[in-house]
C-alpha cells in the first residue's frame, strides 16, 4: 500500500480543487470572486446574490452554483478569510456586503456578533466539516512509531525531545487555534501530571513560541521547504484536515501526518443568510442551501478534500496513510463562556495584549521630579517608551493624550492609532512618541477621556488577548466641567462583562501621584494601580500588573 497513491483517479479527486484553494489561500488579492451569471430572454436584470466563502470551500461552492438551474439569477462567490468578513459585517471596509456566509467555523459568527454584528445569525446548517489535527512532519511521526502505530496527540504532546519544534495559528484570529487549546487541554485531562493546570501552562507557552497568524503560516516552515535561515523549521503544529491534504498534494517533498483528536472540534462550515437580503435574493439562496446540504454538494465538499458535516468517510484517500479515509468524531464547539475561558487562559501565558495608553498631557505634568532633574512629563514619556518595548511584537497598541479640550470638545488625542507594536516602532512611533509635550495650561481630564477610551476598548474587545487599558498620570482628575467620580465608577461598573475582563492599569508618576484615586478608578474593571517615580521600574511595574491579570 503506498502512502500517497499516484493513481490517476485518485488523484485527480483532489488535485484541481486543491491548487484553486491553494491560489484561493495564497491572498493573491483580498478576495477572489467566481461569478455565475445566466440572462436568458424574459428574465430581464437577473437577481444578483453575493456568497462570502472560506478559501478552503469557495471552490466547492463555485462548483455547485454553475450546476444549479437558476436561469434569472447572478451568484457571486467570493473566497474570503473568515476573520476578515466577521469584521467587515460589524465595520463595513467598503466591499459589497454579502447575502449569505459561510465561514470555516461557528466561532466566526459568535465573533461577528460580538464585534457589534447583531444581525449575523448565532447559527447555521453545516455543510461541511474538517477535523481540526495536530499536523507532524513525516520524519518526527516516524519516530513515534508511525505507521505501524497510530499517532496520538498524547504521545506528541509528551514529547520534548530533539526535532519537537511547535507552532500555533493565532486564536484570535483563527478558528483551529481556538479547537487546538481545546484539544490540548483535554489531552492534559487525566493524565499522569500531579498538577495539570501547570502542565497545560507549561504547554501553552511550548505552543506560544511560534504563534502566527495563520495556518499559511505554519505550513510554510515545514523542514525542508527553504523557510528563512533565522526562522526555525516547525515539526508539530494544529491544522486542518483539509490543510494538511492540500500541503501533501502540492508540497510532497515534505509531507505531514495528521494525529486526530475528538476533543478538538472540527471546523463545522455553517450556512447562514445574512440581514438585508430581498425576498428575491432568498429564493435564490434558498435552492443554494438545498443544493449544498445535498448529493451536489456532497460530491463537490469530497472533491475539495472536506468531509461531510457530521465527519464521514474522507473520499479518495483510503490508500493514503498519512490521513484517516474513516469516518471521525469530533467535539462540539462549546458556549461562548467556556471559549472565553480558554482564550484568557492562552492571553495570560502567551501575553500578548490589545491595550489602548492614556498619557497625562495637563498643565500638571511640566512640574519637576524632585532628583531627577526631568518633568512628570519627561518621567512618563521615558516610561512609556521602556513600556512599548516590553510588548510583544505583535501586542495591539494605540497611543492617546489626555488633558481638556485637545480635540474639540473631547479631552484626549489620538496619537498612534491602534496597530502592532511591532509595526508602530518600525514607523517611528518613538519620534511620535518624544514629541509628546504638556500644555502649561491644561486640566486633568482624567475621568471623561478614561471612560471614552474604556468604552472603545469594550466594544474592540479580542478573545486570546489580554485586553487592557493603561493610564499614566500624576493621579489626580481636576477638570471642572467633566464627570463625577461616582458616575466615572458607575459607568465602568455597567461595562464589565463576565468572562471578557478590560482591567485599567493606573500608573502614577512624580511626588503628587494620587495613588488613592488610582485605586478608586482601577478598582470597577479588577486592574491595579501602582506609583512610582523612577521609570527605569516601569519593567517590575508592567509584569507585576500582567502577573496579576493572569492569574485572574
Amino acid at each position: 500500500m503506498g502512502r500517497h497513491s499516484t493513481e490517476r483517479p485518485r488523484r485527480r479527486w483532489l488535485l484541481p480543487t486543491v491548487v484553486i484553494c491553494l491560489v484561493l489561500s495564497l491572498g493573491l488579492s483580498a478576495w477572489v470572486a467566481m461569478a455565475v451569471s445566466r440572462k436568458p430572454a424574459g428574465c430581464g436584470e437577473p437577481v444578483k446574490v453575493v456568497v462570502a466563502a472560506s478559501p478552503d470551500i469557495a471552490p466547492a461552492l463555485s462548483l455547485v452554483v454553475r450546476g444549479l438551474d437558476q436561469p434569472c439569477a447572478a451568484i457571486e462567490v467570493q473566497s474570503r478569510e473568515s476573520s476578515q468578513v466577521a469584521e467587515s459585517l460589524a465595520i463595513s471596509d467598503g466591499s459589497a456586503r454579502p447575502q449569505a456566509w459561510i465561514p470555516d467555523s461557528t466561532l466566526a459568527l459568535r465573533r461577528a456578533r460580538q464585534l457589534g454584528a447583531a444581525d449575523v445569525p448565532e447559527s447555521g446548517p453545516s455543510v461541511a466539516s474538517s477535523p481540526v489535527v495536530l499536523a507532524v512532519s513525516e520524519d518526527v511521526a516516524k519516530g513515534f512509531g508511525w505507521p505501524a502505530q497510530p499517532l496520538t496527540w498524547a504521545a506528541v504532546l509528551a514529547s520534548a525531545g530533539a526535532g519537537i519544534v511547535t507552532g500555533l495559528p493565532d486564536p484570535a484570529k483563527d478558528a483551529v487555534g481556538v479547537s487546538a487549546l481545546l484539544g490540548l487541554r483535554a489531552a492534559l485531562t487525566g493524565g499522569p501530571s500531579p498538577n495539570p493546570d501547570a502542565a497545560y501552562a507549561s504547554l501553552l507557552r511550548r505552543f506560544s513560541a511560534n504563534t502566527v497568524d495563520g495556518e499559511t503560516e505554519l505550513l510554510a516552515r515545514v523542514p525542508g521547504l527553504g523557510a528563512a535561515a533565522d526562522v526555525a523549521p516547525l515539526t508539530v503544529f494544529p491544522a486542518s484536515e483539509n490543510s494538511v491534504l492540500r500541503h501533501n498534494v502540492t508540497r510532497g517533498e515534505s509531507p505531514l501526518v495528521a494525529a486526530y483528536s475528538e476533543a478538538s472540534p472540527s471546523l463545522d462550515y455553517p450556512f447562514v443568510e445574512l440581514a438585508g437580503a430581498t425576498q428575491a435574493q432568498r429564493a435564490v439562496i434558498e435552492p443554494l442551501i438545498r443544493a449544498l446540504l445535498g448529493r451536489p454538494g456532497a460530491g463537490a465538499i469530497a472533491d475539495a478534500g472536506l468531509r461531510a458535516a457530521g465527519g464521514q468517510a474522507l473520499g479518495g484517500h483510503a490508500d493514503d496513510e498519512r490521513v484517516t479515509a474513516q469516518g471521525v468524531q469530533s467535539a462540539v464547539m462549546p458556549p461562548s463562556a467556556t471559549v472565553d475561558e480558554v482564550l484568557n487562559q492562552w492571553a495570560g501565558i502567551n501575553r500578548n495584549a490589545r491595550v489602548q495608553v492614556l498619557i497625562d498631557v495637563s498643565g500638571s505634568m511640566t512640574e519637576p521630579v524632585a532628583g531627577t532633574g526631568k518633568t512628570r512629563m519627561q518621567v512618563t514619556l521615558e516610561a512609556a517608551e521602556k513600556g512599548m518595548h516590553l510588548f510583544k511584537p505583535a501586542t495591539q497598541l494605540r497611543i492617546l493624550t489626555f488633558a481638556t479640550k485637545l480635540d474639540g470638545d473631547a479631552d484626549y488625542r489620538e496619537v498612534l492609532p491602534m496597530a502592532p507594536v511591532g509595526r508602530q516602532l518600525a514607523g517611528g512611533a518613538l519620534d511620535k512618541l518624544r514629541a509628546i509635550t504638556a500644555g502649561p495650561d491644561g486640566q486633568t481630564g482624567l475621568y471623561d477621556s478614561l471612560l471614552d477610551t474604556y468604552r472603545v476598548a469594550r466594544k474592540e474587545w479580542e478573545p486570546a488577548r489580554l485586553n487592557v487599558v493603561i493610564v499614566m498620570t500624576d493621579g489626580r482628575n481636576s477638570d471642572p466641567g467633566g464627570i463625577s467620580s461616582a458616575d466615572l465608577l458607575t459607568e465602568l461598573g455597567k461595562l464589565q462583562e463576565p468572562g471578557r475582563p478590560i482591567p485599567v492599569i493606573g500608573i502614577g508618576i512624580g511626588p503628587d501621584a494620587d495613588e488613592v484615586e488610582l485605586r478608586q478608578i482601577v478598582a470597577p474593571t479588577g486592574g491595579q494601580a501602582f506609583v512610582t517615580r523612577d521609570p527605569a521600574k516601569i519593567a517590575d511595574v508592567f509584569y507585576g500588573a500582567l502577573s496579576h491579570l493572569a492569574r485572574g
